[in-house]
């Protein structure tokens, strides 16, 4: 059996855009907060103080997890066979999609989400962007591999 392995860097172009994204945002909300906290409607702050917290950890966990790879659970390279993908993470262990591998591209062509069970039948997902390949070729390659084994 042929196994292809890509290994993934740090995305760091992307990380400035989704800092760019993230951080403005959870601003706005926690300043929208802050003046109906103020105001007259205490219930509408802890509505955007939830939705300014959710916004600050998604966005701590993308560019943290996916586009600097700093995360233990992070993968920092995968591996495609015929038979099954196995991913290697930070962390040194090897997660190997065993069952039900869905592949799930975007319509901008820029990011893919992989998802599988693993040998002990836990779900697992995982999000790759562009930027974290070596070259448009591997991003592409890593794709038809990956449509061909789901």
């Amino acid at each position: 059996m042929s196994e292809t392995r890509f290994n993934l860097s740090q995305d760091r172009k992307g990380m400035m855009w989704d800092l760019l994204l993230y951080i403005p945002t959870v601003v706005a909300l926690l300043s929208m907060a802050a003046k109906f906290w103020y105001g007259d409607d205490a219930n509408l702050a802890y509505v955007l103080v939830f939705l300014a917290s959710f916004f600050c950890i998604a966005g701590a966990n993308r560019v943290l997890k996916t586009r600097l790879m700093i995360l233990p659970s992070a993968p920092i390279a995968i591996e495609i066979d015929k038979a099954l993908t196995r991913l290697v993470l930070r962390n040194g262990k090897r997660v190997e999609l065993v069952q039900d591998l869905k592949f799930y591209s975007d319509y901008a062509g820029r990011t893919f989400g992989l998802t599988g069970m693993d040998n002990s039948g836990q779900r697992l997902q995982f999000v790759f962007h562009k930027g974290q390949f070596s070259s448009v070729q591997d991003y592409q390659t890593v794709q038809d591999k990956l449509r061909k084994c789901s």
